[in-house]
């Protein structure tokens, strides 16, 4: 490790610094240690002459009245002014022997005073901060300086002083200042030691980090070839690829392998052998990194995932309570008297269901659009209501009462059309569990849901985490009902959920295939459920009343979508209204030009009257319609909300001294300063996965051959049915067909169907009975014909 004089000598000779006394902090974000703070200027190289400047970079909780010394260069801002943006700092550390027994004796290092100051300087010379920092056992040498004494004061110039040290090191290795914050923040005082010595453990524990990045490092450390730490690094690397960009749950181990040895070859002369890296493997196994079932290999928190949902399963539907709560005809009496309150008619797969989900622990219900999904999630809730004598309305349970249904979806709108569609409160799953970030969640085992009935609407986009944590909060004697459309995009997230669980044939299951929606004339419907099949209507390019289809190339693609979209707003139709879905980012047809186009029709800024703020390459103005890119658990505001923004603020306009956006999510409300700007996006336009459990009036969907890697029947299929009035297909139609002949051919690897297939033990007819779909006409035939009639007596009828 270099001197640490040598390091700042370095730094001065090459860049600029500005040294001062800190004033004020006038902003720090504690995530990520952003700063804005005012110091007084006491010394700099750059041509500065204010008295007072403004530094702005990463750093941690600085103390007022210290002088410190910080490393970068002056900028001007349009809107802040000149500002000093700070790569790396240090604490201004006294040069002269007087100044070093005056810092060392300060009220900084209890239980130092000026004697024992005076002996630390005169044993180890006027540099004995840095001599001590470099090598801590030097404090031995003191005399009549007791250990605890000596670890105080290491620890207390590490606090203040390793940060300077670890940032400097960190530039040298190419780290920029935030991301050098975070690798400081995770092993604080160790950071050097920890990158010294083992380069790829950053692969593990840092965000952001990748394996090329880290093996660079390596590379320059003098760490290459078949070392354990690059194998390593690299086995985990690729298993946490293939699970957060291809959705496996594992990798087997013979592909695993020559994926390894290829990503530890590329720019490496070294050859790899295979013993090396299952030697490897091995050791990761025993050291629990790696999780091995025969020739299967997960990562610890997705086997554990899998393993804890299916005990939890198995543990629902191991109560039987519900197998004969309610006699057949009882059922059918109160589902009569439901129908004649809601002027409904329930066909006899939706009656099916209804029954099924009320005699079961445990359901899943499936069906495409149109086969009465939202019909059968209300009469289950009405039905359990009616059945079990209690109340629809929260206000008629008490404070300490609670309310008997949960709710609940993956995302904001999926909840909120849940709530529209039954009159009750529904929430997201993250939020039901009462997630905190880093703290985990609220709900757990040991701190169960309340209530009687679960019902949990896109199932489909259920990761295996999020499904593992929701069950583990599922108490003893609360139903489950879970709703989803096999047939949609599976989670973004590993595994896939509903289409395992359905496959396993463990869990009672009704499939809704009756399209009811039909009857109103939706060739939206026609079209989704001919995809479905793998086909396209002969009639797709043929002018319909709720679809039509614009033949253009990839070049046309923004024409089009801008044509339509003006001519939607002069019919009143407005942004929310109005949803652009694609499945690439980039290019002339991509998302990004898409929203620009889009944003310009519905909130442009002509007369530069209009508040907006740029952010790279994109501008924000109020009205603009965003969509939340990350979750924000402080905010209730999560990955994929659609939300407005309604308030900028320039710098100069508040007390923070930073921009700032305001956006609001159906009414929950989140602040974003300028470095927080990557959690949001223009929505106008946006990918099929972020639109999944929503809703549009119109939806436009270009379809073009440039999106060849992306188009799948599955992708589709999820597109075509968030239309709820309207379809606007452009594009070509070759490219369509393509698309939909084209099943998906990345089948994700899960063990979670084998799990529940050899864990769960299917029924015996007599123990099934309850839960078989309800064939009405016999049940009608085994009503007892005098039930309600005890006081009524042959003469009543004369």
């Amino acid at each position: 490790m270099m001197e640490k004089q040598d390091s700042l000598d370095l730094f001065a000779e090459h860049g600029k610094y500005m040294k001062g006394k800190h004033l004020v902090t006038i902003f720090h974000n504690e995530q990520n240690l952003y700063t804005v703070l005012r110091i007084r200027v006491e010394e700099t190289n750059d041509q500065y002459e204010d008295k007072e400047a403004v530094i702005t970079g990463y750093f941690p909780k600085m103390h007022e009245q210290e002088t410190y010394i910080f490393y970068g260069e002056l900028k001007d801002h349009p809107k802040f002014g000149v500002q000093f943006l700070a790569t790396h700092f240090r604490k201004d550390i006294p040069q002269t022997k007087q100044g070093v027994v005056n810092y060392l004796s300060s009220e900084l290092f209890k239980g130092i005073g000026k004697k024992t100051a005076e002996t630390i300087v005169e044993t180890l010379g006027e540099n004995a901060i840095s001599r001590i920092l470099n090598q801590p056992s030097l404090l031995d040498q003191i005399p009549r300086l007791p250990p605890e004494k000596a670890k105080s004061l290491y620890d207390t110039l590490m606090e203040h002083q390793g940060l300077e040290q670890a940032m400097i090191a960190l530039n040298q290795y190419g780290f920029g200042p935030q991301l050098s914050m975070k690798i400081y923040q995770a092993y604080k005082e160790q950071t050097l030691e920890v990158i010294q010595k083992n380069p790829y453990k950053l692969v593990e524990d840092i965000d952001g980090i990748g394996f090329g990045r880290a093996d660079e490092l390596g590379y320059h450390l003098g760490i290459t070839g078949n070392h354990p730490d690059r194998i390593r690094a690299a086995c985990l690397y690729i298993l946490e690829t293939e699970s957060m960009q291809a959705g496996h749950v594992y990798m087997e181990g013979r592909a695993l392998l020559p994926s390894v040895k290829k990503l530890l070859e590329e720019n490496n002369r070294d050859v790899i052998e295979f013993n090396d890296i299952s030697n490897e493997i091995v050791k990761l196994q025993e050291e629990g990194k790696i999780m091995i079932e025969e020739q299967r290999l997960y990562l610890p928190s997705l086997y554990f995932s899998e393993k804890g949902l299916v005990t939890n399963i198995k543990r629902i539907l191991q109560q039987t309570q519900y197998n004969e709560q309610f006699p057949e005809s009882e059922f059918l009496l109160t589902l009569g008297k439901l129908e004649e309150r809601l002027n409904v008619q329930y066909a006899p797969s939706q009656k099916d269901a209804i029954h099924t989900a009320l005699m079961s622990p445990m359901i899943l219900l499936t069906g495409g659009p149109g086969t009465g999904k939202t019909t059968v999630i209300k009469g289950i809730v009405e039905m359990y209501a009616d059945l079990h004598g209690c109340s629809l309305e929260i206000k008629d349970y008490k404070k300490e009462e609670p309310f008997p249904f949960l709710l609940t979806a993956p995302t904001g709108r999926a909840a909120k059309r849940m709530s529209e569609s039954t009159g009750l409160p529904a929430v997201t799953i993250h939020r039901l569990l009462g997630w905190n970030g880093s703290e985990g969640f609220d709900r757990h085992e040991e701190s169960p849901l309340e209530g009687k009935i679960l019902i949990v609407d896109e199932t489909s986009m259920v990761d295996i985490w999020l499904a593992n944590q929701l069950f583990k909060a599922i108490p003893e004697n609360m139903q489950v009902i879970l709703v989803g459309d096999e047939d949609q995009l599976p989670s973004v997230g590993p595994g896939q959920v509903l289409k395992d669980l359905l496959l396993s044939e463990r869990i009672p299951t009704v499939r809704l295939t009756d399209i009811y929606r039909q009857a109103e004339g939706s060739s939206i419907i026609e079209l989704a459920h001919e995809i479905k099949k793998g086909r396209l209507p002969a009639n797709i390019s043929a002018q319909q009343a709720d679809r039509s289809f614009f033949r253009c190339g990839p070049g046309q693609i923004a024409t089009v979508v801008e044509k339509v979209v003006q001519n939607a707003k002069k019919k009143g139709y407005s942004s929310k209204d109005i949803q652009v879905l694609a499945p690439m980012y980039k290019g002339p047809a991509g998302i990004d030009r898409l929203n620009e186009i889009v944003q310009e029709i519905f909130n442009p800024n002509t007369d530069g009257t209009r508040k907006e703020l740029s952010f790279g390459e994109v501008k924000y103005r109020i009205g603009d319609k965003v969509l939340q890119l990350v979750n924000q658990p402080e905010n209730h505001v999560f990955n994929g909300d659609m939300g407005e923004i309604v308030s900028i603020f320039y710098a100069k306009e508040n007390t923070e001294k930073q921009d700032m956006i305001v956006v609001s999510f159906d009414g929950a409300e989140a602040t974003y300063t300028r470095q927080d700007l990557n959690q949001i996006t223009h929505a106008y336009c946006c990918s099929v996965h972020k639109s999944q459990g929503s809703e549009f009036p119109i939806v436009i969907l270009p379809v073009v051959k440039s999106y060849y890697r992306m188009l799948r029947r599955n992708l589709l299929y999820t597109a075509i049915t968030r239309s709820k009035q309207f379809l606007i297909l452009c594009g070509e139609e070759d490219a369509l067909r393509l698309g939909v002949e084209r099943a998906d051919e990345q089948a994700r690897l899960t063990s979670l169907t084998q799990r529940l297939t050899e864990e769960v033990l299917i029924q015996s007819a007599e123990e099934n009975e309850t839960i078989v779909p309800l064939n009405i006409e016999e049940a009608l035939m085994k009503i007892d014909p005098m039930i309600g009639m005890e006081s009524i007596t042959p003469y009543d009828f004369m």
